[in-house]
């Protein structure tokens, strides 16, 4: 088997992203948006914590991409999310996009939430 080649089963692997958006299956997302198995939804970034908590028991980590630069996220959306069960992950939407694609090549159960990139 070739070293380059990655296979990602059934799953959508982040194809690309521009400032304010991110491509799976050739559609171009706006953000905020949330990747989590089998679910595109558009995301109402740090308040919407209604669509990361229900994720729970469906994933082992939510990455959570804060834009451009890696930067903390509020104090009370990462007790919650954790309170819940949820692993998180906070790098920049770049970075978390990247690391998504590992992970998901190698058939884990994860998600991720990004605020734009640019």
């Amino acid at each position: 088997m070739p070293l380059t080649e990655v296979d990602f089963g059934a799953a959508k692997p982040i194809e690309g992203y521009t400032a304010d958006t991110f491509r799976l299956d050739g559609i171009a997302h706006p953000a905020p948006v949330l990747f989590a198995p089998g679910h595109i939804l558009a995301w109402g970034g740090y308040p919407d914590t209604a669509a990361l908590l229900a994720l729970t028991g469906q994933i082992d980590v939510l990455f959570i991409g804060t834009g451009p630069q890696i930067a903390p996220i509020p104090a009370s959306l990462r007790q919650t999310l954790e309170a819940a069960g949820l692993g998180v992950e906070i790098m920049a939407s770049p970075t978390a996009c990247r690391t998504y694609n590992v992970l998901l090549s190698e058939g884990r159960r994860i998600a991720v939430a990004l605020l734009p990139a640019g």
